[in-house]
């Protein structure tokens, strides 16, 4: 019989080829806020888990926009919250230009609970060709308007 042991999957530390691609270089992003101790750049400094947070409550939205057609096969999506039990929504989207109308990749609750599931860490596989756009809007507390949504990390392949 043959065995492999396989561990947590992290940006960093994959099973495959993928390469995380440097944003910085492909890409510019509009937020709809950001705290300026946790500005929306910390969210793709892979492995430095500074994050972004947001300077006011309620939902937000982040949006890469690729200088050339992208094609992507792994979006990592990392958030946390240590201090208040909450329930978050996030949906995440993407389009072929600017002017296409978005498709849904995936739309995820997420329970947090300081003491038993502070971290929420999402790993998914895609197949999406000549991206142009990709969005992430985060309801941090379900519309209730009262927390204040952040992310840890988010790098793509």
């Amino acid at each position: 019989m043959r065995k492999n042991i396989i561990g947590r999957t992290e940006p960093g530390v994959s099973g495959n080829d993928d390469k995380w691609l440097n944003l910085e270089n492909i890409a510019r992003v509009e937020v709809s806020s950001e705290n300026s101790q946790h500005p929306i750049e910390s969210a793709f400094k892979h492995g430095e888990n500074l994050g972004w947070r947001a300077a006011e409550p309620g939902v937000q939205t982040i949006r890469l926009l690729f200088d050339e057609p992208t094609d992507l096969r792994r979006i990592w999506l990392h958030f946390s919250e240590f201090e208040v039990e909450r329930t978050q929504q996030f949906t995440l989207c993407w389009a072929e230009s600017q002017t296409s109308p978005f498709r849904e990749i995936v739309r995820q609750q997420w329970n947090f609970n300081p003491r038993t599931s502070a971290i929420e860490a999402e790993d998914y596989r895609v197949d999406l060709t000549h991206v142009l756009a990709l969005e992430l809007t985060i309801d941090p507390d379900q519309g209730k308007g009262q927390a204040y949504a952040a992310l840890i990390e988010w790098s793509v392949a």
